[in-house]
């Protein structure tokens, strides 16, 4: 093989190379649909032009025909003219004029079956058209789902590198550290600045104060300040508060005097034993309402009594 041979070989396989991967199949197929468009127009006109020739060779062919039978009505009357020769010319030339007909007849036929396979031809090429425009719109999708999985595998292949997952793990340690280097300063700002120390002690002072105070004030709005639940009374408020003086605790409490039950009832005035007034005078009830507790008393008392009357009457 010659040097040129070669030269030209390597050129058109380069050249080549450089079409094939220069070539969008979307931008291809646009283009084959427009070139098949376009043989589609040129064909209708094809055709447009045939079908005009087999119209102009029928209109003809029956001009002739309609001649031939005028000189054969001519050719009539002469014969009733008694003119033998008159006769024989329009009989000439009405054959003249049938053999011209029967030309164009032929010409008619040949041409009409032309026009019919050539509309034939035309209707396929017009379906060829809309199946390639299906077929475009099907390796269009085609392409775009290709592209798509093509882009998911290689999104998936850069995230099989541990290099971005390093990263993620790399920050996080150093927002970590931050929020830890955050937490020291302020602790150290505390301890510098003394606040930390008295945020201890009010935690120490408020911590269970309120709590016990609250539950002790909602067991003596419930009347559950009796005997049965002496025991728990004297608990609470011994918890809730720090153990004082005698003297300051008789300052501060201001329970009424107890009075002498009546023999046999073994109840006070206030519906409550001597036991239990016993018990509620050792409890420390500072900040109370006494007149608000024997008034809640009292009213518990009457539904007692009003629901042992109750079942008097029921039983009876």
């Amino acid at each position: 093989m010659g040097i040129f041979s070669r030269l030209g070989t390597l050129i058109k396989s380069n050249l080549n190379d450089l079409i094939s991967r220069s070539e969008d199949p979307e931008k291809m197929l646009t283009q084959v649909l427009l070139d098949m468009q376009q043989q589609l127009v040129e064909a209708k006109k094809s055709v447009a032009i045939a079908i005009a020739d087999e119209k102009k060779l029928q209109k003809q062919y029956n001009v002739e025909l309609d001649k031939s039978k005028d000189w054969e009505r001519k050719a009539m009357l002469a014969v009733r003219a008694a003119n033998d020769d008159l006769a024989r010319q329009a009989l000439t030339r009405k054959q003249e004029h049938e053999n011209i007909a029967g030309q164009f007849q032929q010409q008619w036929i040949a041409q009409k079956a032309a026009v019919d396979k050539l509309k034939d031809a035309l209707r396929l090429l017009a379906n060829k058209i809309e199946e390639a425009k299906r077929k475009k719109n099907i390796l269009i999708a085609r392409k775009k789902r290709a592209e798509a999985q093509n882009q998911i595998a290689n999104t998936m292949n850069g995230l099989g590198d541990t290099s971005a997952f390093d990263t993620f793990e790399r920050m996080s340690d150093q927002i970590n550290m931050l929020e830890a280097e955050a937490e020291a300063g302020a602790e150290i700002a505390g301890e510098l600045s003394g606040s930390s120390l008295e945020s201890q002690f009010l935690a120490l002072e408020s911590g269970g104060a309120d709590a016990e105070d609250d539950l002790a004030e909602l067991k003596a709005k419930m009347g559950m300040l009796g005997s049965g639940s002496g025991g728990d009374a004297k608990q609470l408020a011994a918890g809730a508060q720090p153990a004082a003086a005698p003297a300051e605790q008789e300052a501060d409490v201001q329970t009424p005097p107890p009075s002498t039950p009546p023999s046999g009832t073994g109840s006070s005035e206030g519906g409550l034993s001597a036991d239990d007034m016993k018990e509620l005078e050792e409890l420390d009830l500072s900040g109370v309402d006494m007149e608000e507790l024997k008034a809640e008393l009292q009213d518990l008392e009457r539904q007692m009594a009003e629901v042992e009357s109750s079942d008097e009457a029921a039983s009876k």
